[in-house]
């Protein structure tokens, strides 16, 4: 099942649906399309492919929400999901274009990685727009897509719009989040992916034209969120289990890093290290916030003083 959540979309639609039609698949294929009470033409152009896709042997079940406000994309795509019936699902944005080759080739990923959200490469339309961002998505090693799932800001190791996984693995992480706009539905259910044992895998092929535009549903994110969302999930993965830690960094990141601990994990900071000597000659970092008395005061001191392991924050 090819799921494509839908709102406002009159733009692109044309392009993403017929990639749908050229598929060079040879199992069985079904577009379960969620529109999401779009104003403008998307129904038309929906309708319109419907025709065509279904001459072409590939079913299209249609869900709307007819109401004058749209639920927000993680609602969609539930839809979607739940409204269709394939074993496995190929997610798919409405502004996306995909080559020919991807259900085949991510299809038979699946196959042999069961437990696997599958990824693919991708090429960015413009093609100079978020330029390090594409470079990550498309160059991580098949570790750092397990490595790197918590420890940058990127977000998931394989982004949204490449993912296809089994129905099964799906509903058992257990749907996206219905928060509505700000919400970093992807974000969340790829933490609960990887805390339920599951795997990451990409396919080493160009396989998504990923579209960059101004009203794309990932700017209404706001970083904050996003932030507040890692540290959680990094308490849970990583610190929960030391017993003490350093924080590489005695800056600004750093320090915002200290203060969004919980306070158990905070009383673990034996220390910020760093290389700038103006922030080791201040010796200590005074939590001024705190309301415990005395306050809490941090020693700051040169990396080679500093006892492992690190919380490297740096701002890239």
């Amino acid at each position: 099942s090819v799921i494509v959540p839908v709102h406002n979309s009159e733009c692109w639609l044309e392009e993403c649906l017929k990639s749908v039609w050229e598929q060079d698949f040879k199992g069985t294929m079904e577009l379960s399309v969620f529109n999401d009470a779009s104003k403008d033409s998307s129904a038309e152009i929906i309708e319109k492919w419907k025709i065509k896709l279904e001459d072409a042997d590939v079913p299209v079940i249609i869900g709307r929400n007819d109401s004058s406000q749209p639920r927000g994309v993680g609602f969609a795509k539930n839809q979607a999901v739940i409204q269709s019936s394939g074993t496995y699902l190929c997610f798919l944005d409405s502004d996306d274009v995909m080559m020919p080759q991807r259900v085949r080739l991510q299809h038979e990923a699946a196959i042999q990685h069961p437990n696997s959200i599958i990824g693919c490469q991708v090429r960015r339309e413009p093609l100079e727009s978020t330029e390090r961002y594409t470079r990550w998505i498309n160059n991580l090693t098949e570790e750092q897509l397990l490595t790197q799932v918590v420890f940058t800001s990127h977000g998931p190791t394989v982004i949204m719009p490449t993912w296809f996984c089994s129905r099964e693995r799906f509903f058992h992480v257990g749907k996206f989040d219905e928060g509505g706009k700000g919400i970093p539905e992807d974000l969340l259910f790829f933490y609960k992916h990887i805390q339920k044992g599951g795997e990451v895998f990409r396919v080493n092929h160009c396989l998504l034209l990923y579209r960059y535009h101004p009203q794309a549903a990932t700017h209404s994110v706001l970083e904050g969120t996003i932030w507040n969302h890692r540290v959680r999930f990094l308490e849970d993965r990583v610190l929960n289990s030391w017993t003490s830690f350093t924080i590489w960094n005695a800056g600004k990141q750093g320090k915002k890093l200290y203060r969004s601990l919980s306070p158990a994990n905070r009383k673990k900071v034996t220390a910020f290290c760093d290389v700038d000597e103006k922030k080791i000659t201040k010796g200590f970092y005074t939590y001024e916030e705190s309301e415990e008395r005395p306050k809490p005061k941090i020693p700051v001191c040169h990396f080679r003083d500093a006892t492992p392991p690190f919380i490297i924050c740096v701002k890239l």
